[in-house]
């Protein structure tokens, strides 16, 4: 039976659409998820007769172009699903976008830093190991914004306050694949002092992500005065996670800081979704 208070939610990568669904009047996603690769998008329908309750209406964020973003209107139109886009903006959920244009920031990396503030208060960073990898920085909630959101004030109340992109674990590996004539498709492991191409490639690569990382790591604690949590998520983070746990902690032993391990999340561009809903 159709159920008119559920809510399809949507994001669409590069690669692949994820799916999730929040019943109406609660604040977490439901725990089901749908991940598929573009070009098996027939198997949403299934996935959708499947659901306890189904949806009437759905919300979601694209970066995969207008083709694609058809596509998915055109399943969830067969369904009556009427599908809403949403954009990055000036504000939105207690946060304050800093971009030079807001309207140019990625539609994903807003809404994931929307769901990234549903898991803490304190300042934090988001590190997607994407199609690209990007890694940006969610300033904290401050003491008088906690008071004011404690007695009901809706402002803004954080910042998101800027971040970096760079190409992708995978993109950087093809690349080199495909754009040199001598080097291979590595698939080595990432070690201190590689003896072989293909370790050399690997370790190259998780190197770069993990600098670019503490990179920002660091640019925060500066800025904001307080060591920010990092969560990280994202297909590329098995390739990288050795190097950003040991460079992360190295960092933090300089500083004579506590060392905290990052968090993984599944699907923050999701939650970003729901907590849209919710508000």
């Amino acid at each position: 039976m159709k159920n008119t208070s559920t809510v399809l939610l949507v994001d669409a990568g590069n690669t692949r659409v994820k799916f999730g669904w929040l019943r109406e009047g609660h604040s977490r996603r439901e725990p089901q998820t749908l991940a598929l690769p573009h070009a098996e998008l027939g198997r949403l329908e299934a996935w959708l007769d499947q659901l306890p309750r189904v949806p009437n209406a759905a919300l979601g964020v694209s970066v995969a172009g207008s083709h694609l973003n058809a596509m998915l209107e055109r399943v969830l139109t067969r369904r009556n699903i009427p599908l809403r886009w949403l954009r990055s903006s000036e504000s939105a959920a207690g946060i304050m976008n800093l971009y030079d244009e807001p309207g140019q920031l990625g539609n994903d990396r807003w809404i994931s830093l929307i769901g990234l503030s549903r898991h803490t208060e304190q300042a934090a960073i988001l590190a997607s190991f994407g199609t690209a990898t990007t890694i940006d920085t969610l300033g904290p909630l401050s003491p008088s914004a906690a008071t004011a959101a404690s007695h009901g004030s809706a402002a803004s109340t954080r910042r998101f306050e800027g971040g970096v992109i760079l190409p992708g674990p995978e993109l950087m590996r093809r690349s080199l694949a495909s754009g040199t004539a001598g080097l291979p498709y590595a698939e080595g492991d990432s070690t201190a002092f590689p003896r072989n191409t293909h370790s050399a490639i690997t370790t190259g690569i998780a190197a770069a992500q993990a600098g670019a990382v503490i990179r920002q790591w660091r640019c925060a604690v500066a800025s904001l005065g307080v060591a920010p949590q990092l969560y990280c998520t994202g297909g590329g983070w098995p390739l990288v996670e050795h190097e950003v746990n040991n460079g992360l902690a190295l960092a933090q032993s300089d500083l004579k800081m506590p060392l905290v391990a990052p968090q993984w999340l599944e699907a923050p561009v999701l939650d970003g979704l729901a907590a849209m809903v919710a508000a």
